[in-house]
């Protein structure tokens, strides 16, 4: 799973007021679209177990889900890395926010058992934290009763609200900010991918901020040193120091 997004320059000030407002329309088409992803990935995890293959065509349908919701995200809350309004298509297209997810060949069929709860548990335990709303319950001094609950905003939602104050303020958007923010996002979905059954490779613990996907690890380490050269050994006996050695030989 391959995630991107490029912050805009010269991004409105006070937009992001309203974006929340723009975005209705995407969300009502999302909500329709999510509700048939879900059916399709049981009807595909169906599949896996008896083939080990996911039908190509519901995975572009699961990738282009994700890849509209990642647009709409990277242009509202998710990031408001951006003003400009995000295509209604799961196709590709000219945007700085896309996503992709390679197909693969065969999934393992013992896998769909369990990876998208039971193994990912990890992952939504610290993506809970990363991205779910805090509450508050406030208790009653005289009987022990709960009186009120309140919410608070997700740490993903905090640094977004930052990020907009600040650009409301000075019409920037912090780089380091921004590219936090990404990362947040990018974890988010490889999680997503995996949990929908999409790939086999277990996310990792990593926050990869920025907004390009990290080159892999491998390509990322720099190469071994080489070996010393063997020592010369010709100096090695006694009165053969470099001081001793007789020009002669």
């Amino acid at each position: 799973m391959r995630l991107t997004g490029l912050l805009d320059t010269g991004l409105s000030r006070w937009l992001w007021l309203v974006k929340w407002l723009l975005v209705i329309p995407h969300l009502i088409v999302l909500a329709v679209l999510w509700f048939a992803l879900v059916v399709t990935t049981v009807a595909a995890g169906i599949v896996v177990l008896f083939t080990g293959r996911y039908p190509p065509s519901w995975f572009s349908f699961c990738a282009g889900v994700l890849r509209w919701s990642w647009r709409v995200g990277f242009y509202s809350y998710a990031a408001l890395g951006t003003d400009r309004y995000p295509p209604f298509t799961p196709a590709r297209a000219d945007y700085p926010a896309e996503l992709e997810v390679a197909y693969p060949e065969r999934l393992s069929r013992g896998l769909v058992l369990v990876k998208w709860w039971l193994l990912a548990i990890p992952h939504l335990l610290v993506l809970g934290v990363l991205t779910g709303g805090s509450r508050w319950t406030s208790v009653s001094e005289t009987d022990g009763s709960t009186t009120t609950t309140s919410w608070g905003p997700s740490l993903l939602g905090l640094l977004v609200l930052v990020a907009a104050v600040i650009l409301l303020f000075t019409g920037r958007y912090r780089p380091e900010l921004f590219a936090l923010v990404v990362g947040i996002n990018r974890w988010v979905n490889r999680v997503l991918a995996y949990v929908l059954l999409m790939r086999d490779e277990y996310p990792p613990f990593r926050l990869d901020q920025g907004p390009a996907e990290p080159p892999p690890r491998e390509a990322a380490m720099p190469p071994a040193p080489a070996d010393p050269p063997a020592p010369d050994r010709r100096g090695d006996r006694p009165g053969d120091s470099l001081g001793d050695q007789d020009p002669a030989r």
